[in-house]
C-alpha cells in the first residue's frame, strides 16, 4: 500500500478506439484517488466506459494518455512482468461474466490464482478451501461451473479475487447477471469483506441501488467522472 494511504490513483486518463470510419472518445481526462480501505463505486449508461475505466485501474488495458499509480507504483513506469505480477499479488477482479474455465472444479478454480503466483499447492489447496467456505460453497468444491448457478458461479469468482490476498478489489457489474437475492448474497459477502479486512473495492454499476453500499459513488457520462448527487 502507498505511504499516503492511497490505493489507486488515475491521473488525467484518456483513451480512445480508432475504428475504420471513425474514433470514440472513451475516457477524456478521468481524475480519481481512492483510499485505503475505502468502498467507491462508478455508475453510468451501458457503454459509458465503466469497464474500460477497471481495465485501465487494474493494468488490463493502457491509457492513451494520463498515468495510473497503484499501491504506490506507477504503471506507466512498469514492464509487462512487473505489470503482470503487480496483477497478480495487489488486485483482484470480479467480472460480470464469472470467468471462470469450465473444466476446472470450484476449489481448482480458486487455486488457480495462487499456482500461476507460484504458491505451493499445498497452500494453495487449504487457502481455497478456507474462502470457498467463507462465501457458503465449501459443499460446491467438486463442482464444475456448468453444475452450479450463477450465484454459485459469482461467489467462486469473489473466493479466487481474494486468493493472493489483494489491496485492492476491481468489480466490474457484480451482481449484472444475478437474480435479486443471488445479488444480494453476494452483496453482503463484498460488505461483509470490505468491513472485516478493510479491502479497498471498486465497483462498476449501471444498477443504483448497489451503489449504496459504497463510501462514494460517481457517475461516468461523456468520458468524465463527476460525484453523483
Amino acid at each position: 500500500m502507498s505511504e499516503t494511504g492511497i490505493a489507486l490513483q488515475a491521473v488525467d486518463l484518456h483513451k480512445t478506439y480508432v475504428l475504420a470510419s471513425h474514433t470514440i472518445e472513451v475516457l477524456r481526462g478521468v481524475n480519481l484517488s481512492v483510499g485505503a480501505g475505502e468502498w467507491l463505486a462508478v455508475t453510468g449508461q451501458s457503454g459509458c466506459g465503466k469497464t474500460t475505466l477497471l481495465h485501465l485501474l487494474g493494468a488490463l488495458d493502457k491509457p492513451c494518455s494520463g498515468d495510473i499509480v497503484c499501491c504506490g507504483q506507477s504503471l506507466s513506469r512498469l514492464g509487462a512482468v512487473a505489470k503482470a505480477r503487480l496483477r497478480r499479488r495487489r488486485i483482484g477482479f470480479i467480472f460480470q461474466s464469472y470467468q471462470l474455465f469450465p473444466e476446472l472444479t470450484a476449489h481448482e478454480n480458486v487455486m488457480l490464482a495462487g499456482r500461476i503466483d507460484g504458491v505451493a499447492t499445498k497452500l494453495c489447496r487449504e487457502r481455497a478451501r478456507e474462502l470457498l467456505a467463507g462465501v457458503g460453497m465449501e459443499h460446491r468444491l467438486a463442482h464444475r461451473p456448468a453444475e452450479l448457478s450463477g450465484g454459485e458461479q459469482q461467489r467462486i469468482a469473489v473466493a479466487r479475487a481474494l486468493m493472493n490476498r489483494p489491496d485492492v478489489i476491481l468489480a466490474d457489474e457484480p451482481t449484472g447477471n444475478l437474480d435479486h437475492d443471488s445479488g444480494v448474497e453476494v452483496m453482503r459477502i463484498l460488505q461483509r469483506l470490505h468491513s472485516g479486512e478493510n479491502l479497498t473495492i471498486i465497483m462498476g454499476t449501471h444498477d443504483r441501488a448497489i451503489t449504496e453500499f459504497a463510501d462514494r459513488t460517481y457517475v461516468l457520462a461523456a468520458g468524465r467522472l463527476a460525484l453523483a448527487d
